[in-house]
């Protein structure tokens, strides 16, 4: 009975690392944008960036931190067998105010902004239902989608308090 159990266990587990890895790193692989040579303020990596598996027409939403006084970029990528249609949209998370929605600027890939107050926010990622495969070795409905935050300090300019 012990060595059943064992063994199930060993199963699950491994079934479960394996989902994991699915995506893992996604978007530090392919959601990154080249900076530009001689760019001092380089933008860096924020841990609140995520990669997930999504089937089309999901929707999947995570919490955020962003803080006063530094700049954020977001970039959305996913995989080609999803097409290149990424809805996402920027919610306060105490309000629930819509702050941004990329489908109003053509669906585009990557925003930046520049945070006044420290809050939380809501991004939430949507994948369009009857996008097309164009990778004939994964299957239709499912593909790996990445979020990419980023931050820098914000560059002070004019006559700023700071």
């Amino acid at each position: 009975m012990k060595k059943i159990l064992l063994s199930l266990f060993i199963l699950s587990s491994a079934m479960l690392f394996s989902q994991a890895g699915v995506c893992g790193q996604f978007h530090r692989k392919y959601c990154v944008v080249e900076s530009k040579k001689g760019d001092n303020d380089a933008w860096m990596y924020n841990a609140q960036s995520r990669s997930g598996l999504f089937n089309q027409g999901s929707t999947s939403k995570i919490r955020c931190v962003i803080y006063k006084g530094m700049d954020y970029r977001i970039n959305v990528c996913c995989e080609t067998a999803l097409g290149d249609k990424l809805i996402y949209k920027i919610f306060d998370a105490r309000t629930n105010e819509l702050l941004y929605d990329n489908s109003t600027a053509q669906n585009a890939p990557l925003f930046e902004f520049q945070s006044t107050a420290t809050r939380q926010l809501f991004i939430e990622v949507s994948v369009p239902s009857g996008a097309t495969s164009q990778d004939k070795h994964k299957p239709m409905e499912a593909a790996c989608v990445g979020l990419l935050i980023e931050h820098k300090v914000t560059s002070r300019q004019g006559f700023s308090t700071y």
